[in-house]
């Protein structure tokens, strides 16, 4: 009789033990899934511009006469360049720490010493378009002691390849 009795017991302690471990797979695949999407979504997700700005710089205002340039139509190979003008509006040096290209083909030229309030100034962008194709569009990231803090100008072109050369790359924007 006391081995009649083992087996059912035996039997629903092991269907305990299994739906246990089967609960603790789904949560563990639910929680491995939750932890990929939230590293996907972190990665796709362009880290925030780490201001290179001293906090403790009196803040002043800048104005830029554009602050978006369209090449319009190049030629693939080719190497354009604009300058954006701006005027410190402040009542503070301008003092601009850095200007960073959206990727390699992207270089800005900037003042490094200090622009004086009412004073005007410029960033040269130079833009190859080496390898690119089709419709661009670029960004020069600055880090002044301007509020708001950081400011971006755009450059834009469309790349013609030449008939006969190799299809470079699907456009890609930074």
């Amino acid at each position: 009789m006391k081995k009649l009795l083992f087996i059912p017991i035996l039997v629903a302690g092991l269907s305990l033990v299994a739906c246990q471990q089967e609960k603790n797979a789904e949560a563990t695949t639910a929680n491995e899934t939750k932890q990929i999407e939230t590293t996907t979504a972190a990665a796709a997700t362009p880290p925030a511009e780490e201001s290179t700005v001293d906090p403790d710089l009196p803040k002043t205002t800048v104005s830029f006469s554009e602050s978006e340039f369209d090449f319009g139509d190049i030629k693939q190979g080719d190497v354009v360049k604009h300058t954006f003008k701006f005027k410190n509006t402040g009542n503070e040096p301008l003092i601009i720490s850095s200007a960073k290209g959206s990727c390699g083909c992207t270089v800005p030229q900037w003042p490094k010493e200090p622009v004086a309030p009412g004073a005007e100034g410029a960033i040269d962008v130079e833009f190859s378009s080496k390898g690119k194709s089709g419709n661009q569009t670029k960004t020069v990231t600055i880090q002044a002691n301007t509020d708001p803090n950081p400011t971006r100008l755009t450059i834009k072109s469309n790349i013609l390849v030449p008939e006969g050369a190799a299809q470079a790359a699907p456009p890609a924007s930074h």
